[in-house]
């Protein structure tokens, strides 16, 4: 398969630029360019890498408006959510030029006979490939650990996103960081499972399918390289009979809606306990129908989806749970104009048969379920292949701990919506992925704890 990566505005269906796809030839350059960076990249202190990180941040923060016009057009981000976005990855580099020296310290371990400290160190090139629905955020949660760490990155963005990777690259550059430290390749499917089995390249970490995720980590495990996978998600919403129906239903509109609802983490299944089902739906449908889609380069709620591609992905699986005997209470059908525009949509009703009820829906549409106890509702929230994120909404700590501990995720936020911060880890279980990204643990994911031992 050959890649294509250009720039289509989804709000217009027109390219706007296309870049070639890499040689052989170009990659087999590119990685050893990488790796020759990270033999002097690492020599640097801690302090003088977390220097370039500072002035990164500088750089992201100075250049805002022009970094989300990008992501604007190449998948049709709302502009306040494209600078919202590139406002948290200058907070993200900050945050390890600030935090990471420390959590790289030497640790030492009280032992006997000797004195054994565990020192973290980097371990060469990681592989990084990127999807498109956060086409700066994705990146930097990889890029600023490693290098603070002393790893360099071999960086494959999405196809559709090609423009905002040059644009991460050049402030990069801006910043100080070395030629190789940070290598934007545009590689196909097929050249990614030969860069997996170079053997500079020591670790490989994928935003994506599960599909996908399968596929890098079987070239990964044959070539005995570590991965960290963060996958899909069907992230449950559970409402409590005693939760606070008003903060309830504001976050449930912002974690559905939010980016479209392209992200792995929205909450995608609300799962209501009957006490309150009417009064909940009720208002989270008028929410819903509030919201303002169309241009994202207005002052709008909603912009288009990322492609057409992605519109009539959604369109279907909405089709689908509509035939199946669902309501959809707002929305449910393609916006009358020209670009991958989608209503917002809310559906209820959804039986076990309908694709909307197991699959992850990738857009603007929530399902809401009903239930009649919290242990059905625990039930239904691990009733998918996916554990990465949720919500829970409720007053009675009892209940609400008992649900955090039964949840088979990654993450769990409480009495407020999913969110993402710079110094909180990110990641899943089951088939939402492996390893952890943001925090102090996704500074050592791609690290060398290595264990010095002094005997005399």
């Amino acid at each position: 398969m050959t890649a294509r990566y250009a720039v289509t505005d989804p709000a217009s269906g027109r390219t706007l630029r296309a870049y070639p796809t890499a040689t052989d030839d170009e990659l087999g350059t590119a990685v050893t360019a990488a790796d020759a960076a990270y033999r002097a990249w690492r020599r640097r202190t801690v302090a003088e890498r977390a220097g370039h990180l500072r002035e990164a941040a500088r750089v992201f923060r100075r250049e805002r408006e022009r970094l989300a016009a990008i992501a604007t057009r190449e998948m049709g981000k709302p502009t306040a959510q494209a600078l919202a976005e590139v406002d948290l990855v200058a907070a993200i580099f900050a945050h390890y030029a600030d935090r990471g020296p420390a959590v790289l310290a030497d640790h030492r371990i009280d032992t006997s006979p000797g004195e054994a400290v565990v020192r973290t160190a980097p371990v060469g090139v990681v592989l990084g490939i990127m999807p498109w629905n956060y086409p700066y955020y994705q990146v930097a949660r990889l890029s600023a650990p490693n290098l603070l760490l002393g790893n360099t990155v071999l960086l494959k963005p999405a196809p559709a996103c090609p423009e905002s990777a040059e644009a991460f690259d050049a402030v990069l550059a801006e910043a100080g960081f070395p030629a190789g430290a940070h290598t934007r390749i545009h590689a196909t499917e097929a050249q990614i499972a030969d860069l997996i089995a170079r053997p500079e390249v020591q670790g490989v970490s994928l935003t994506g399918s599960e599909r996908a995720g399968r596929a890098v980590a079987a070239a990964a495990g044959a070539a005995g390289k570590k991965v960290v996978l963060e996958l899909g998600g069907s992230d449950p919403f559970i409402v409590l009979a005693d939760a606070d129906l008003d903060a309830a239903v504001e976050a449930a509109v912002f974690g559905r809606m939010q980016n479209a609802g392209q992200a792995c983490t929205a909450s995608k299944r609300f799962i209501v306990l009957d006490e309150v089902y009417d009064r909940f739906t009720t208002a989270f449908a008028a929410g819903v129908n509030r919201l303002t889609v169309g241009d994202p380069s207005d002052d709008v709620d909603m912009g288009p989806l990322s492609s057409e591609a992605a519109a009539r992905r959604v369109v279907e699986q909405v089709d689908d749970a509509l035939a199946h005997g669902a309501r959809a209470l707002v929305g449910g059908r393609r916006l009358e104009r020209p670009g991958a525009f989608v209503e917002p949509t809310v559906l209820v009703d959804v039986p076990a048969s309908a694709r909307a009820y197991r699959e992850e829906i990738f857009g603007p549409v929530a399902v809401v379920h009903r239930v009649h106890s919290v242990d059905e509702a625990i039930d239904l929230a691990n009733d998918t292949p996916y554990g990465l994120g949720s919500v829970v909404f409720g007053a009675d700590r009892g209940a609400l701990e008992r649900v955090i501990a039964e949840l088979d995720v990654g993450m769990v936020a409480v009495n407020g919506p999913s969110v993402t911060q710079p110094d909180t880890p990110f990641g899943g279980v089951k088939a939402s992925g492996i390893g952890r990204e943001l925090g102090d643990h996704g500074l050592r994911e791609f690290a060398n704890h290595k264990l010095v031992r002094t005997l005399g």
